[in-house]
């Protein structure tokens, strides 16, 4: 997918949640998002750190599809978890490639659910 073809399908997926949610999502608020539907316990409150364990649930579904995190279960409450396989490709890029790539898992995602 070229850099451009990415941008308009994100800018499409980005104005399709404006409409369904009444503001215009950021990434990590599309990954948060992304994490709640993993959880399946719609809430009204979260705590900061649920916040960012549902953000970490999202990116590790995300790049689960390729062979980084394989879906080791459900603990006690209900929160998923994931075990590395291989080192993430995060690690090695910079921000706006990393920003790129959990772009395409997102978009990956929208199209399977």
């Amino acid at each position: 997918m070229t850099l451009e073809l990415l941008e308009h399908e994100w800018n499409e997926l980005l104005i399709d949640l404006h409409i369904q949610f009444g503001r215009r999502p950021d990434l990590q608020s599309i990954l948060f998002l992304i994490g709640v539907q993993e959880l399946g316990q719609l809430r009204k409150t979260y705590t900061k750190e649920e916040k960012q364990d549902l953000m970490h649930i999202a990116v590790c579904k995300l790049l689960a599809d390729d062979g980084y995190f394989s879906f080791s279960g459900i603990d006690d409450d209900g929160w998923p978890h994931y075990t590395p396989i291989k080192s993430l490709p995060l690690d090695q890029k910079g921000l706006e490639e990393q920003e790129n790539l959990l772009k395409k898992q997102v978009l990956r995602y929208f199209e399977k659910i």
